[in-house]
């Protein structure tokens, strides 16, 4: 809520005050004086050296109060308050530091939840870091960077046959509200521990339900995963200052693992709310709209957090961040402003169907609208020959399957391409919190290709799914590490497991057949 403005004579007298100390110091160019505060913006006069993205400190009867000075204008500087602005007032002192707003990172932040300054609220005290990084800083250039050539398994064959992701990649998980596109980042961060990847995970919150955090927090603390991730936490009831900060702060602390040789996961959960909180921050800040009333450097907030997502050259320690950014759209329109914009910024993404949700398919991805640009170039050699025809197979088969249903007389070949589209749009169908191994995946890809699921009842396939990762799980443990180490199917290990899935599927054929 707006306070009162104060009589511009004292505005004035105190603005006057500040002048005459000029010949004692430099207290001039260092302190200030509120002029009006409202909304979470402050505006203050006296400071006429300011620099963008400058920290002010704000004198309150209960201690300073920290802002961000982001409007420089010829008379006064616009700032939005890092904290709670109810007890700034008109006439308060403002106070210049000269630096820009860092958070702390390190090792010391893995397991715990903060704030997007760094601060702890999982009350699990306090977090003595030995580094601080500026929230915002400029991206990896092109010499600096690498080629993706290492994959950044999610666990799901749906994503790692189809629209693989690199590690140093951005790949846009996109989709309607309730489709599943949180789940895919938590299986991705289960993922990394569950394989022993070595891939630190930093989730952030952006405007999301305190209870959905809370759960998964949770999950990721039974699963051990949350010893290897740290998450930033934004709510609703935060202000737009500080979802807007999330992000960024989130890269910043992703960034010392990726520069240290080591590689991150981020995932920005989700950047449509944080558009609307710059839009909300920019409005107030009386920056001019644009197409639906976001400010018009909306484009650049966004390509210059994702373009810090990197695979860095050898000469700088090989480290990588990849990120997954998550947004949500209306009804299905990817063709709306904000998506577009991240669209154009990331190498892929995925999408998320709301027809093929409600028809069971899960993750519902859409296989003819989502892409990976460069992921493919860090698939496993065992994934990328067995799924090489997925893609292809899968539109056909829903292609066929919309035109079979007006016509009841089918030729054989088109019902065979019927028949081995379900088997493998089901091989693809996958539970929640239970990522899959590059064996697991490899053998199901084989099964599948091969036909011999094709004599199988629809009903049936979910058991013998579980009986073949069963079986390559406690009976080929030697050629599941080989697979998983090395991503290499010899025709050796081709023949074995091929004779063993023939014995799966006959036995539970012949079994059904009996009854």
């Amino acid at each position: 809520m707006a306070k009162t403005d104060i009589n511009v004579a004292e505005i004035k007298e105190a603005l006057l005050a500040a002048a005459q100390g000029a010949t004692s110091g430099a207290k001039a160019t260092t302190e200030g004086v509120v002029v009006k505060v409202g909304e979470g913006i402050v505006t203050y006069q006296g400071l006429p050296n300011q620099q963008m993205g400058e920290v002010v400190e704000i004198a309150t009867p209960s201690g300073p109060v920290s802002a961000l000075a982001l409007n420089l204008m010829e008379d006064e500087v616009s700032a939005v308050v890092l904290g709670d602005d109810r007890e700034i007032a008109a006439g308060a002192k403002v106070t210049a530091t000269g630096k820009l707003l860092t958070v702390p990172v390190g090792k010391e932040l893995l397991g715990r939840v903060v704030d997007p300054l760094g601060r702890p609220v999982d009350g699990l005290g306090d977090i003595k870091t030995k580094e601080r990084r500026a929230v915002e800083s400029p991206a990896p250039d092109v010499m600096s960077r690498k080629s993706v050539h290492e994959p950044m398994a999610t666990g799901l064959l749906a994503i790692d046959a189809v629209t693989p992701i690199g590690r140093g990649q951005r790949q846009l998980i996109i989709g309607d509200r309730g489709t599943g596109k949180t789940a895919i980042a938590i299986d991705t961060i289960l993922n990394q521990t569950q394989q022993e990847t070595g891939v630190v995970s930093i989730y952030v919150a952006i405007g999301q339900k305190t209870a959905k955090v809370a759960r998964l927090i949770e999950r990721l603390r039974r699963a051990g995963a949350l010893e290897h991730s740290i998450i930033v936490s934004t709510s609703a009831a935060d202000a737009a200052a500080l979802q807007w900060l999330a992000p960024f702060a989130g890269a910043a602390m992703a960034e010392y693992f990726r520069d240290s040789g080591g590689h991150a996961l981020i995932t920005y959960d989700d950047l449509t709310k944080h558009a609307q909180a710059y839009r909300q921050m920019s409005l107030l800040l009386r920056r001019p709209p644009g197409r639906e009333a976001f400010p018009g450097d909306v484009f650049y907030l966004h390509s210059r957090l994702l373009e810090r997502a990197a695979k860095l050259n050898d000469k700088l320690g090989s480290g990588s961040l990849t990120a997954l950014p998550i947004i949500e759209t209306q009804a299905g329109d990817i063709s709306a402003y904000i998506p577009t914009n991240v669209i154009s910024i990331t190498d892929g993404q995925v999408f998320l169907d709301t027809d093929l949700f409600y028809q069971g398919v899960r993750p519902a991805i859409n296989v003819g609208t989502s892409v990976s640009r460069v992921g493919g170039a860090a698939q496993p050699k065992v994934i990328k020959k067995l799924g090489g025809s997925l893609r292809i197979t899968l539109a056909q088969y829903r292609e066929v399957a919309a035109f079979g249903q007006f016509s009841s007389d089918l030729d054989p070949a088109t019902k065979q391409q019927l028949t081995r589209g379900e088997r493998l749009s089901a091989i693809l169908n996958q539970a929640q919190y239970s990522p899959r191994s590059v064996a697991e995946q490899a053998y199901l890809l084989l099964v599948g290709g091969e036909g011999m699921l094709d004599a199988i009842s629809m009903d049936d396939i979910p058991t013998v799914i579980d009986l073949l990762i069963g079986d390559i799980s406690d009976k080929h443990k030697t050629i599941a590490a080989h697979l998983n180490e090395k991503g290499e199917l010899t025709d050796d290990d081709r023949k074995t497991l091929i004779a063993s899935a023939s014995k799966i599927v006959s036995a539970y054929k012949s079994e059904n057949a009996s009854v």
